[in-house]
């Protein structure tokens, strides 16, 4: 059964590992889809952390577009998926990277990474994504 809007970006506002998928232009691949964290607040933007100059940071720049999935399987079986329009790429800041990693790890965890990433993850850029269209359900407990 389709997720109403509410509960769909309800859904995607949860921290769940999501899934990016994006055309990387590479003939005789398919496109490239790899884990990632990602923030979403209700109505508005999406928005990813990557590489400046990594595969998927390439591809999306590319692309101007991706798809985001994210999914669970307890207590029943719910994904939504999400594609659309990149609408800004920016410099990341460490305070975003603060932002993301609070969202995913234990705050005890937060700075010791945060420090890591700032220093070894090379120059990072924020991408935000205006969600277009839609897909999601819930099948229930199966």
């Amino acid at each position: 059964m389709a997720l109403t809007r509410e509960e769909r970006e309800q859904f995607l506002a949860e921290p769940h590992v999501a899934t990016v998928a994006v055309d990387a232009a590479e003939e005789g691949r398919a496109p490239l889809a790899v884990p990632i964290w990602y923030a979403y607040e209700p109505g508005g933007d999406l928005w990813i952390m990557t590489g400046r100059d990594s595969r998927k940071g390439v591809a999306i720049a590319r692309a101007g577009r991706f798809s985001i999935v994210v999914d669970r399987v307890t207590p029943t079986v719910r994904y939504v998926s999400v594609e659309g329009p990149v609408v800004a790429t920016l410099p990341a800041t460490r305070e975003q990277l603060v932002e993301m990693s609070s969202r995913y790890l234990p705050a005890e965890k937060v700075e010791g990474y945060v420090d890591f990433a700032w220093r070894e993850h090379g120059e990072q850029v924020v991408v935000r994504m205006r969600p277009q269209h839609w897909l999601s359900s819930d099948l229930g407990e199966v």
